[in-house]
């Protein structure tokens, strides 16, 4: 195991041999996440934050959750336009319900969660902010390719930014098995899934990967049931008992997941 993290960790070092070093940002970069449990499970936005701040890269985040909301109603609540008239951000990451995107809902809810994209997007831009459409997943290779599909198409057609997951995710399962991509029911993200959006974001961000060493986060690791108020303008936890308040990702498990980062599509 040790050889294989060290093959690992000097692949990823090639990788990044010819990357231009990005100074230390001191200005926060504030995001604002507006998604569901796919967001806030294992705490997307804390992770991202505690990520940047490892590398020296202040980051701010907010987020809109609430299990199992879609975009539409993101956009029919307000919750997004008064978070954006009370607060500048810099990004603001949209995730989509699980399957939206490629109708499991029904005929309409990729219509639909379409024309909310680029809704927010419109939206977004209005108030000096840039978007980005942060993919989803599924555990099917024809399932993940399709949707990968309609997500880029939707994102393109918003003329925003695209992060594939699926397909990260796909090359994790097979890869590193043995990780933790998903969460104990089988289907929201597991820690070393939530670790693999936020390096990806953080690419996204600075233009370049994170370095490989251990950091800890020191927020709430939000289960499936969390819940939270309404959004207004962001989310907050209700009553949480029970939920971790810290967790740590070492260098090795951040190795494992910045290989898979770098290498892209299977």
């Amino acid at each position: 195991m040790h050889r294989l993290v060290l093959l690992i960790i000097i692949a990823v070092a090639s990788l990044c041999a010819g990357c231009v070093s990005v100074p230390e940002t001191k200005s926060p970069v504030r995001l604002l996440f507006v998604g569901n449990s796919l967001t806030y499970v294992g705490n997307l936005p804390a992770v991202l934050d505690a990520l940047a701040a490892s590398n020296r890269k202040p980051v701010q985040s907010d987020m809109i959750v609430k299990g199992g909301t879609t975009l539409t109603e993101r956009v029919s609540d307000g919750s997004v336009m008064r978070a954006l008239a009370e607060k500048h951000y810099d990004y603001v990451v949209l995730q989509e319900r699980g399957g939206d995107m490629v109708c499991a809902f029904g005929p309409t809810s990729c219509t639909d969660a379409e024309a909310s994209l680029g809704a927010l997007a419109r939206l977004v831009a209005q108030h000096g902010s840039r978007a980005i459409l942060l993919g989803t997943y599924q555990s099917l290779p024809q399932a993940s390719t399709e949707l990968i599909k309609a997500e880029s198409t939707a994102a393109s057609r918003a003329s925003i930014a695209y992060i594939p997951v699926s397909d990260r995710f796909q090359t994790a399962m097979a890869s590193a098995s043995s990780a933790e991509w998903l969460y104990a029911d089988g289907t929201h993200p597991g820690h070393d899934l939530v670790l693999l959006e936020a390096t990806l974001l953080y690419r996204q961000l600075f233009g370049t990967l994170p370095a490989a060493r251990t950091f800890s986060v020191h927020a709430p690791m939000y289960k499936p049931n969390a819940k939270f108020s309404v959004p207004s303008p962001t989310s907050h936890s209700i009553a949480i008992k029970d939920v971790p308040r810290v967790h740590t990702f070492t260098a090795d498990r951040m190795a494992v997941v910045l290989a898979i980062a770098a290498g892209g599509s299977r």
